[in-house]
């Protein structure tokens, strides 16, 4: 019988399983560093979320809660992928809906996320769930790689 769970990564191991996942939408991702960055990150408010089936990561997501003056209280979605190898089986589709569920027990007034241009799997799956293309988001690189 196949299991399937969405929960939060808190251990190291549990982050850890998560890091194949987020190597794929974050390929300068460095496995040696990724433990630190992510304990880091959660200082700030970050979250991370994973879909396991049968003890595999199939889709994880990292999140914070914010406030801003323009929308209110927000559940910003960092990070949002499904493994190639598992798309077409309703893993990103799953994690959207828990994470808009999560964001309305914490009285959201929204939930925010940036993608790429060229996800246009994703942009289907966001557009479908109910989200408006909002905005152009800009970046100012202030240290070169």
């Amino acid at each position: 019988m196949t299991t399937e769970t969405i929960q939060h990564a808190e251990t190291d191991a549990q982050i850890q399983k998560c890091f194949p996942a987020l190597k794929v939408l974050r390929p300068h991702l460095e496995e040696s560093s990724f433990l630190g960055t992510l304990r880091r990150q959660q200082t700030q408010g970050y979250r991370l979320l994973y879909l396991e089936v049968d003890d595999e990561v199939k889709s994880a997501a990292g999140y914070r809660l914010l406030e801003y003056l323009a929308y209110g209280k927000v559940l910003y979605i960092d990070d949002l992928i499904t493994l190639p190898t598992e798309k077409r089986k309703g893993y990103g589709g799953q994690m959207l809906d828990w994470l808009i569920a999560y964001a309305k027990t914490q009285a959201c007034d929204q939930v925010h996320l940036d993608s790429g241009y060229q996800r246009h799997d994703a942009h289907r799956l966001y557009l479908n769930k109910g989200f408006d293309l909002a905005c152009h988001h800009f970046a100012l690189k202030l240290v070169q790689p």
